[in-house]
C-alpha cells in the first residue's frame, strides 16, 4: 500500500483574503482531492508563536523528544551534520547572516531568501566576525554562506525563533529571551558594529543589493538533546525537503530532491513525505499575485498527476498537511472517497 503526505506550506490562505484568493484559483484537481477527503485536524497557533506550523509540525514528526513551543525546534545538531560538521559536546545554535531593514521607529527582519550571500562575501563577514565569539569565550563554526553554528554551553535556556516565523515582523518580540539574552544582544550588536563598514557591505550597496547586517540566532540544541537524534524512520521516502527539514528527514531509507510527480509517483513509497514549498516565498512577501501562480503551476504539475495517480491506483492514499502562518490543517482520502460523485470539486475547505 502506497501513502504519500504533502506537506504545503501556506496553502491556507490568509483569512483576510481567502475568499478573493480561491475565487481566482483555477483549481480543479485539489478542489476535487479537497473536497472528497477526509478532515483529520484542524489546529489554530498563536500568531506570536516562535515556529510557524508546517515548521512545528515537522518537528514534531521527525525529532525525538518534545520540540517546546515557545522555542524554535531544537535542530542544530542535525543541521551540522547535513553540513559534515560533528557536536560532540555542549549546546549549540544555529546562526544566519540577515538584513534587518531598518523602519521609522523599529526594525524588520528580511527573508534570508532575498539576500543572495554567496561564498566569498559570507567567508570574508565570517572571519570578520570570528574574533568577536573567541573574545566572548564562544565558538563558531562556518557551514555554508547562509548557515553558521555557534556553541554556548551556558546559554541552554535561550528560547529563539525560526527566520520565517520572525520575518515580516518587527524584531523586537522574537529576539532570544532568556537568562542569557542580553549577552548575546552585546555581541550581536558588535558584530553589526564590525560589519557596518566591511568592504562585503560597502561592495553589496554599490550594486544595489541589501547589505548583511546582522545575525539571527535560533535552532538551539544541547547534546543531550541531539542524542535522541531523529525519530525512527517515521518516513521511508523523503522528496524534495529543503534546508533544515532535510536534516531531520536522515532517517528516511530514501531521500531525494528535485523530484516530479512522475518520479514520486512512480517510486510508489510505503509512506513518503513530499514537501511543496513554492508558495513560501510569495506568501513571506506578502505577495498574493505570485501566491496564486504558484497555485496554477502546483495544479499543474502535483495535483492534477496526483488526483490521477490516485484514481488509477498508483496511489492509495494522499494525506494533504496545509498551513498559513496561524493555522494547520490536515485532510486525508483514499481511491474509495473519489466515488463521492455528489460532493462538488470546492476550495472551501481552505477558508478559515
Amino acid at each position: 500500500m502506497s501513502q504519500l503526505d504533502i506537506l504545503l506550506p501556506f496553502g491556507l490562505p490568509p483569512p483576510e483574503f481567502a475568499k478573493d484568493l480561491l475565487q481566482q484559483c483555477k483549481t480543479p484537481a485539489i478542489a476535487l482531492l479537497l473536497a472528497r477527503a477526509k478532515t483529520l485536524q484542524s489546529e489554530n497557533f498563536d500568531p506570536f508563536s516562535r515556529a510557524l506550523p508546517h515548521e512545528t509540525w515537522l518537528a514534531r514528526q521527525l525529532l525525538a523528544g518534545d520540540a517546546l513551543p515557545e522555542s524554535s525546534p531544537p535542530l542544530a545538531d542535525a543541521l551540522m551534520r547535513q553540513h559534515g560538521l560533528q557536536a560532540d559536546t555542549g549546546t549549540w545554535f544555529v546562526l544566519q547572516p540577515v538584513h534587518f531593514h531598518i523602519a521609522r521607529d523599529h526594525l524588520v527582519l528580511t527573508d534570508p531568501r532575498q539576500l543572495a550571500l554567496d561564498d566569498a562575501e559570507a567567508r570574508a563577514l565570517f572571519e570578520a566576525a570570528l574574533p568577536l565569539f573567541e573574545e566572548d569565550g564562544k565558538t563558531l563554526v562556518y557551514g555554508d554562506a547562509g548557515t553558521w553554528f555557534m556553541q554556548a554551553n551556558d546559554w541552554h535556556d535561550l528560547h529563539t525563533a525560526t527566520p520565517d516565523a520572525a520575518c515580516g515582523h518587527n524584531i523586537d518580540i522574537w529576539l532570544p529571551q532568556g537568562g542569557q539574552e542580553r549577552a548575546w544582544r552585546k555581541l550581536q550588536n558588535e558584530v553589526q558594529m564590525h560589519w557596518h563598514m566591511h568592504e562585503v557591505n560597502a561592495e553589496r550597496e554599490a550594486r544595489g543589493a541589501r547589505v548583511v547586517n546582522s545575525l539571527w540566532l535560533w535552532g538551539g540544541a544541547s547534546v543531550a538533546q541531539a542524542s535522541q537524534g531523529a525519530l525512527p524512520a517515521p518516513y521511508t521516502d523523503a522528496f524534495n525537503l529543503h534546508g533544515w527539514s532535510a536534516a531531520l528527514a536522515a532517517s528516511a531509507a530514501s531521500k531525494r530532491q528535485d523530484c516530479g510527480a512522475t518520479e514520486v509517483i512512480t517510486a510508489a513509497p510505503q509512506r513518503g513525505l513530499l514537501a511543496l514549498d513554492s508558495l513560501l516565498p510569495a506568501a513571506m512577501a506578502a505577495d498574493w499575485g505570485t501566491w496564486l501562480q504558484e497555485m496554477q503551476a502546483l495544479e499543474a504539475d502535483w495535483f492534477a498527476p496526483l488526483l490521477s495517480a490516485l484514481q488509477g491506483g498508483r496511489l492509495h492514499r494522499i494525506r494533504f498537511i496545509l498551513t498559513n502562518n496561524t493555522r494547520l490543517a490536515e485532510f486525508s482520502l483514499g481511491k474509495g472517497a473519489l466515488r463521492k460523485f455528489w460532493v462538488k470539486p470546492s476550495l472551501n475547505r481552505l477558508l478559515p
